[in-house]
């Protein structure tokens, strides 16, 4: 299944609150808001990116617990971006002093781009609107984002302020400055 985006401009204009009310009595429907105020229906993923994406939230999760640095949040977290959409990137972290600045509310989806993002391509997923996500994450301030693509065994690298980096097959990926220390193994990825 892929995503379904539905535009509402100029019927209605949804407000950063309408919207987080709407996901919250739809509860079991995925949703996210672009810039434009356009609706994306997400279809839950199959079984192999649901495994994908578990591992790279845990590798993510366990190195964090050791630096407690920051937080790792999964694929159903929400972020208002600053640009006005609000989107659920597949695995985040967010540098804990950033989130204790705003002191937000722990009901609502976070107001920040976050530090780090990763968007696992899954067999349905279109490419080119990952990659639209992607820039809009680094165009939103978020400093270093991973988009990996299984089936063509390829990552491409968003970093802030920088052209995308496109590797074929890597064996691993570097956290860099924004993640130190954190190195992700991608042999459970390619599997």
């Amino acid at each position: 299944m892929t995503s379904l985006t539905l535009t509402l401009d100029p019927v209605v204009r949804l407000t950063r609150e309408q919207f987080y009310e709407l996901c919250k009595v739809n509860h079991d429907i995925r949703l996210e808001r672009s810039s434009t105020g356009d609706l994306i229906l997400m279809p839950p993923t199959g079984w192999e990116s649901g495994k994908r994406n578990a591992n790279l939230t845990t590798d993510l999760n366990i190195w964090n617990r050791q630096a407690q640095a920051g937080v790792v949040f999964d694929s159903s977290t929400g972020f208002s971006l600053p640009n006005g959409a609000d989107r659920s990137p597949d695995v985040t972290w967010v540098e804990k002093s950033r989130i204790e600045a705003i002191s937000p509310d722990p009901a609502k989806f976070l107001p920040l781009a976050p530090d780090f993002v990763v968007e696992l391509r899954s067999a349905t997923d279109k490419l080119a609107t990952l990659q639209h996500k992607m820039a809009e994450y680094r165009d939103c301030g978020v400093r270093l984002g991973w988009l990996i693509d299984p089936q063509e065994k390829r990552v491409e690298i968003y970093r802030l302020g920088r052209p995308t980096e496109y590797l074929s097959q890597p064996e691993q990926l570097s956290g860099e400055a924004v993640l130190p220390g954190f190195v992700l193994t991608l042999a459970t990825i390619w599997d």
